[in-house]
């Protein structure tokens, strides 16, 4: 494996480890605002974010026709797959979320192949079910302790998100070839802003930010910062040269995180299932990676 492949890696788990705490931070930051407010709160936030960066990066012209592309990407990106995962999530329990996440993979290898003609071999099958096998080992497990109950309302919109993620990993694939990360974002996030700001100004100028704890404010950063500014320019680089597939299977590493991040916060221990499901992940993700191409087979 080059070292160009090697960095795609490290940027989608970067991505995914940075998403992995989103579940169970964007639950608690739940408790204080609403959906729309953190949603809002996160497209806009990352939009300035992404805007003060490209002050100190190269200037690329985009072109009208991909103007028009990144509009349809920031929907299917952002709008959608955000809007309907931080609503889904004010629903269901962060278990559910992250059991709805292990989709992504196996819609995006179907969405692949209908639209990039890229081959489902048994292979890549096999890599796909090994990582969600290794999902759900640890999924299920943290269900059985008792992690709270879901709602199929919210589980479906969850889905939902997936399905709109798996679209943009897949579809606009070439617009991350074309341009680099930051300028792709800041336009995405700034076609996202416009869209939430009509619905939620009224709502976050009515909030009383004397009563606002703390806590609730970082749980906010960390949503802006790191769930969205920070992961999006890792999975754009990822998408950038690893195949919409591979990209997706680390969608699996996000119920790990958690359940990490529980054992750090000493509210979790880890045990042979954790380590297990770790293991699975990973060679699932090795077995995706050296499965054949579409550019594989057109060489034969």
């Amino acid at each position: 494996m080059g070292d160009k492949n090697i960095r795609g890696h490290l940027y989608a788990l970067t991505a995914n480890v940075m998403w992995g705490l989103m579940s169970p931070i964007g639950k608690s930051a739940l408790q204080v605002f609403s959906p729309l407010s953190v949603t809002t709160f996160r497209i806009v936030g990352a939009c300035i974010a992404f805007w003060l960066l490209s002050l100190f990066c190269k200037r690329e012209k985009v072109s009208s026709k991909d103007m028009i592309r990144i509009f349809f990407a920031s929907f299917f990106a952002l709008i959608f797959n955000q809007g309907m995962f931080i609503y889904g999530l004010s629903f269901t329990s962060p278990i559910n979320a992250s059991i709805v996440t292990t989709t992504l993979p196996i819609i995006t290898m179907i969405v692949a192949a209908l639209y990039l003609k890229e081959p489902i071999t048994n292979k890549k099958v096999l890599g796909i079910v090994i990582g969600a096998a290794g999902a759900l080992i640890l999924i299920l497990s943290s269900h059985s302790g008792g992690s709270g109950s879901g709602n199929i309302i919210g589980d479906l919109l969850c889905l939902t998100a997936q399905f709109s993620f798996a679209f943009y990993l897949t579809v606009f694939k070439s617009l991350t070839q074309q341009y680099s990360a930051v300028t792709i974002n800041k336009w995405m996030f700034l076609v996202g802003s416009f869209v939430y700001l009509p619905f939620s100004f009224t709502e976050i100028t009515a909030i009383d930010w004397s009563l606002v704890p703390t806590s609730a404010i970082l749980q906010v950063l960390y949503i802006i910062l790191c769930g969205s500014f920070l992961a999006y320019i890792c999975i754009m680089s990822a998408q950038r040269i690893l195949r919409p597939t591979v990209v997706s299977m680390y969608n699996y590493m996000q119920p790990i995180v958690a359940a990490t991040a529980a054992i750090i916060m000493g509210v979790g221990i880890f045990s042979w299932d954790k380590g297990l499901a770790i293991a699975c992940v990973f060679l699932g993700v090795y077995i995706v990676t050296h499965s054949k191409s579409r550019a594989d087979l057109e060489k034969k």
